[in-house]
């Protein structure tokens, strides 16, 4: 959980604050006792900002690295679906 601080706090202390932000939690920049702002480290903003593949692009990426024939797939669900043919329906 980030801590929080005056924005009037921070200005007073900012090299000493970048330097705690860089090695530990961001910090929660407030206005008049409301947050208005985070400081965080530029590591964690990139990987805040980072692009992250779409699900059809983790499907893919999983099937290229796996072999699914390896995983016997069929005996872990065995017995898993009813086979049954169903109810009757009538239309």
């Amino acid at each position: 959980m980030p801590r929080d601080l005056s924005i009037a706090h921070a200005r007073k202390r900012l090299p000493a604050l970048v330097r705690e932000v860089e090695e530990c939690q961001p910090v929660r920049l407030t206005r008049r006792g409301k947050p208005v702002a985070v400081l965080l480290s530029l590591r964690e903003y990139e990987r805040l900002g980072a692009r992250r593949a779409d699900l059809w692009e983790t499907i893919e990426s999983f099937r290229r690295q796996t072999d699914l024939r390896e995983l016997d797939v069929d005996e872990i669900f065995a017995g898993v679906r009813d086979r049954s043919p169903g109810r009757e329906v009538k239309l």
